[in-house]
Parts: structure tokens; C-alpha cells; sequence
């Protein structure tokens, strides 16, 4: 192979001193932003800024999990659309995500955890997306090797399966959306740290980074577990907690797990990887912090919860341990607002655990109202005022702790 000859999925481009519109954060809502402002509503003047590299932050530390099944009618609808566009933007980027829909399963270690799963089944199903019931039996055939028994400390009663959902390999959707995003024009400045934000008339003028002052008309803050700290340069203050969480992956095993599954008793989730690695995920830190920090207690958590479901895997190592930040809202629901005080702001931020699966249908819209300034009417449900009401989203009912409903 003549290595010579291979090019850059993104093109370096020169640092201007303006441009129509500037993205903080090179992570996939960013990129996905930007490609779908340059794509679909021909805005060539766009820049996306990234401190570091792209995919730094929670784009390349998260255990790739796509799915649509939400608590609530504005979130499926949303996270079913994003499912969707993972085979369309595989053909448009011209680049292969790895989109694998093995389906999910959701495991319920209560009664009270199994009448919240029927009640989500019902919720997803009349939304025309596809959830169904599974016994503890069923469980254990879909996923070999799972302890229906009653040894566990928290016997499993049943579970939720959703075919639809599945996993996507991060990085390369990171890559193909910059990929695409640059063949549209859209420059691409990692090592770019931002350091002000400047406004004018009530309105945004520019920006400033380490590599020096940048004026522009339109401005995105989608910086991720980073958001709240890049708003806060303006005094917008958001409720929004960046919280760490932990993941960890085994050698490559022989293939034997089909499906994602997740249990909220012992707060594990965990997939197989193309690779064949066991790809697992634990519960949040619990304490507010920016740090990508891994601890050996979650080893041990990880360790035990999935030794415990699946007893065949005692024995085997952890090869590797990373942490990513998730940027908590009070209500599990995400901020995508375009009315902020100041005008040519927008922001995208607080999605928490799903911020991965809802990038690239997020950028979609956040460019739609970035290109138009009338937002989107599926957008409608996520705007910031919201807390100031007290209209929370229903979304935290989506979350157990303990085999509970909160």
C-alpha cells in the first residue's frame, strides 16, 4: 500500500477571523450540526471549535448504545428518528457506522419493576415503535447463560425487549460526520480552546479561543458534560450537573452475547462488541465533578453485577477502563433552546446518559432552527423555561434504582 497516497477524512483548514457560524464542541452533536447546516441548508461559513481533539469527550466514551425506548412521547419520537438515520447517514457519509441492531433488553427484578416495563411497553408500542414483554424464561433464551434462577441477590422477573435498538461503533460516526461535515465546507480547528464568549446590542459577536479572537453571527454551545461551564462565560447559569461515568471492556470472548441488556437492580448494562469484547457500563459517580478519572471500585461493582447475571464470565479480566462525563438535568431531558437572552445563541446540552444516540437527530434539528431561527416543533418540549414552570419531563420515571421505579 502506498501510504502516501492516503488523505485526511477531514481537510485542515486555515483559521479565519469570522465566520457566519461557530459550533463549540467537536464531538458528534456539534459535527452532526454543522454537517447537516452545510448539507442540508447550504451554510458553507461554519466552524466547529474543539479544546481538544474530536470525540474527546463523551463521543468517544460511552459504550455505543443506540435506542429509542423513553418514558415519554417527545423523547421516543425523537430517539426513533435518530434510529432511523443511522443506515440513511451510513449511505449519504459514505462511511461505514457499524450499526449492528441486535435489539436491547431491559431486565425487571421486582414486580413493581415489571408494571413499569408494561407500562413503557404500552407507551412505545402506541408510538408505532416496537417493545415487548419478555417472562424471566424468555429472558434467559435470549441471552444464553443469564441466571433466571432464584440464586441472584435480586432474581430476575422478566424484561423489556426492544428490537430496535442496538449498537454503533462511536468513533466512526465521529469520523464519518467530520468527514462529511468537510466535504461540505465546514472547517474543522481541534486544539481551540474557547476562553469568552463576546456579545454586542444583546447579541452574539464572536468568540475567544487560544489561537485568537473570532467574530461570528451564530453561535452553538454543544460542548457536552462541558456545556454548562461554556454558558456560564455568558452568566447563564443551567441546571445541569456533570456527573462521571465508568466503562470497561473484557479480552475478545467467542461470540455468545446477541443483544444489549441492562439492569437497573445492579445498575450494569453491557454489550459484545464486534470485536468480541464484553463492553459494560456502571451507574454514575455520585458526586459533581469534571475529572475522566477511573476507580477500582467500579471494577469491582462491574466485576460482581456481571458475575452475578451471567456466571459463566467469572474468571474473566478487564482489559481496559475509561470514564466520560454525563451532563445531568434535573428531569433526564435534554436543553435545545434558541431563547436564551441573546440573539444568534443557541444551545444543545444535558442529555445525560443519551447524548451518543441522539446525536446526529439533534443536529438535524439544531441546524433546521440555527438555519431558520423558527424552531422545530419537536423541539418544542426541550426548552430551557421549562424548569422555570415546572413542567419537568416525565423522563426520570424511566430510571430504576434498586428493581424501583423512581
Amino acid at each position: 500500500m502506498n501510504w502516501l497516497r492516503l488523505r485526511r477524512l477531514w481537510r485542515p483548514a486555515p483559521l479565519k477571523r469570522h465566520y457566519d457560524v461557530v459550533i463549540i464542541g467537536g464531538g458528534i452533536h456539534g459535527l452532526a450540526t454543522a454537517y447537516y447546516l452545510a448539507r442540508t441548508h447550504g451554510l458553507r461559513d461554519v466552524a466547529v471549535l474543539e479544546s481538544h481533539y474530536i470525540g474527546f469527550g463523551g463521543s468517544g466514551r460511552n459504550t455505543a448504545i443506540v435506542r429509542a425506548n423513553q418514558r415519554t412521547a417527545e423523547n421516543v419520537r425523537l430517539y426513533e428518528e435518530g434510529l432511523k438515520l443511522w443506515r440513511i447517514l451510513t449511505d449519504e457519509l459514505d462511511f461505514n457506522l457499524m450499526f449492528f441492531n441486535c435489539g436491547t433488553l431491559m431486565l425487571a427484578h421486582s414486580e413493581a419493576a415489571m408494571n413499569g416495563f408494561r407500562m413503557l411497553a404500552s407507551t412505545h408500542n402506541h408510538l408505532g415503535v416496537r417493545s415487548e414483554m419478555l417472562d424471566a424464561q424468555q429472558c434467559g433464551e435470549l441471552i444464553p447463560g443469564l441466571d433466571v434462577s432464584d440464586r441472584p441477590a435480586f432474581p430476575i422477573h422478566g424484561g423489556l425487549f426492544h428490537p430496535p435498538g442496538g449498537i454503533v461503533r462511536h468513533d466512526a460516526v465521529v469520523w464519518g460526520l467530520a468527514k462529511g461535515a468537510s466535504e461540505h465546507g465546514v472547517h474543522i480547528h481541534q486544539g481551540c480552546e474557547v476562553q469568552g464568549i463576546d456579545t454586542g446590542g444583546g447579541r452574539i459577536t464572536g468568540v475567544r479561543t487560544s489561537l485568537g479572537a473570532i467574530g461570528c453571527k451564530r453561535l452553538g454551545i454543544m460542548a457536552g458534560g462541558y456545556g454548562a461551564a461554556v454558558a456560564a462565560m455568558l452568566g447563564i447559569e443551567l441546571p445541569i450537573h456533570p456527573l462521571t461515568i465508568q466503562a470497561m471492556v473484557t479480552p475478545p470472548l467467542k461470540p455468545f452475547l446477541d443483544h444489549v441488556f441492562s439492569s437497573g437492580a445492579y445498575h450494569v448494562y453491557a454489550n459484545q462488541t464486534l470485536k468480541g469484547e464484553i463492553a459494560t457500563g456502571a451507574h454514575m459517580d455520585p458526586q459533581v465533578n469534571y475529572t475522566n478519572d477511573a476507580t477500582a471500585y467500579y471494577l469491582k461493582h462491574q466485576a460482581e453485577a456481571l458475575v452475578e447475571l451471567i456466571p459463566a464470565l467469572r474468571g474473566v479480566r478487564f482489559m481496559r477502563i475509561w470514564a466520560g462525563l454525563a451532563d445531568m438535568t434535573p428531569d433526564m431531558a435534554p436543553i435545545m433552546d434558541g431563547n436564551l437572552g441573546y440573539d444568534g445563541l443557541y444551545l444543545d446540552a444535558g442529555w445525560g446518559y443519551f447524548g451518543f444516540k441522539s446525536g446526529p437527530v439533534a443536529g438535524k434539528y439544531m441546524a433546521d432552527y440555527m438555519a431558520t431561527g423558527q424552531r422545530p416543533e419537536i423541539l418544542k418540549a426541550f426548552q430551557l423555561k421549562r424548569f422555570l414552570e415546572g413542567r419537568y419531563s416525565g423522563e426520570t420515571a424511566a430510571v430504576m434504582k434498586y428493581g424501583h421505579w423512581d
